[in-house]
């Protein structure tokens, strides 16, 4: 689509009748489990950044790791943002994570269970319980397609939610002020977070992946979205069954519970999550909602470019 059909793009949403009581309850029975975030000192040899080994009880009460970074010139409670990482990464080493921390701000980057198995960064947290697996290389979208209950993103997305709550439980971060970003699979978690919480000051959704799942896998043959298509083309008689399961985890759905400002991104020349996956979650936002365009870019989006702009709009939210 051109950029012009593109800022029109509605498209009538899959969202099933129960997706708030699935995902309250979801959330219930991990809450009967203490968040238990555990912080320790991690030594780097930076002078500037001191680096915490983190972890904290996601879904169902399994261990999740993260790492916290804060600047060692600090004095009173920081604003926090919580970064989620794109598919098939992890965590990855505290040197690739300095540009918040370096900011003033406290930054905590959550690990992806069972994902690392391929990805520029490694995980360090495994897949636990009948459906998990310890770290390994794509699938993550059919794992699971056949209940939402067991889906992998259901564990992911509890993750996710959770790790907020685990940077909150820091001493040094003002948990009245603490934000959600990633890019991605990143920028799909942090639109979901924003759905599932009332209490994130913002989220920043960079070339959002996990959204308008149907039209993706119908567009694309690159990247996570082609594994739908290529599940399907085995199981022809399933195709409203898988996607009655995935729209339990699409960001068009969560978008539309949200109410934190946001900031998107998305890349019209994007193979990987296309453009009109993106509007379609931007569209249905329900609070005020930015989008920043690149005709001419791919999956990089603005890449580091784009920085200026997230500085800003978070300083505005901090600082507010």
């Amino acid at each position: 689509m051109d950029l012009e059909r593109l800022r029109e793009y509605r498209p009538e949403p899959q969202e099933p009748a129960d997706f708030d009581a699935f995902w309250a309850k979801t959330l219930a029975e991990t809450a009967r489990h203490d968040v238990d975030a555990r912080f320790v000192p991690y030594e780097t040899g930076l002078a500037t950044v001191d680096v915490l080994d983190v972890t904290f009880r996601g879904w169902d009460g399994q261990p999740v790791k993260a790492w916290l970074m804060l600047p060692k010139q600090r004095s009173g409670p920081l604003p926090a943002v919580v970064q989620y990482i794109g598919y098939n990464g992890g965590r990855g080493i505290p040197y690739a994570w300095l540009t918040w921390s370096a900011l003033g701000y406290a930054h905590l980057v959550m690990d992806n269970r069972g994902q690392g198995g391929g990805g520029k960064n490694t995980a360090d947290t495994p897949d636990i319980g009948p459906e998990g697996h310890g770290s390994s290389s794509p699938g993550f979208l059919t794992r699971g397609i056949e209940d939402p209950h067991r889906h992998y993103y259901r564990r992911l997305i509890t993750d996710a939610v959770r790790a907020v709550d685990a940077a909150k439980a820091h001493e040094a971060v003002d948990a009245e002020r603490v934000a959600v970003l990633g890019g991605s699979q990143g920028g799909g978690l942090a639109l979901a977070v924003a759905g599932l919480r009332d209490d994130v000051a913002a989220a920043v959704a960079d070339v959002p992946f996990l959204c308008h799942y149907r039209r993706a896998s119908q567009i694309t043959d690159a990247g996570p979205y082609a594994e739908i298509a290529r599940w399907l083309s085995g199981h022809r008689f399933r195709i409203e069954e898988a996607m009655e399961t995935l729209s339990y985890f699409d960001g068009v759905n969560f978008a539309a519970r949200a109410g934190a400002p946001a900031w998107f991104s998305v890349g019209l020349m994007d193979r990987i999550c296309p453009s009109s996956t993106v509007f379609a979650a931007y569209h249905r936002y329900a609070g005020p909602a930015e989008i920043e365009v690149f005709p001419y870019n791919g999956h990089e989006g603005g890449a580091e470019y784009d920085l200026p702009r997230k500085l800003d709009a978070l300083r505005g939210v901090f600082e507010a």
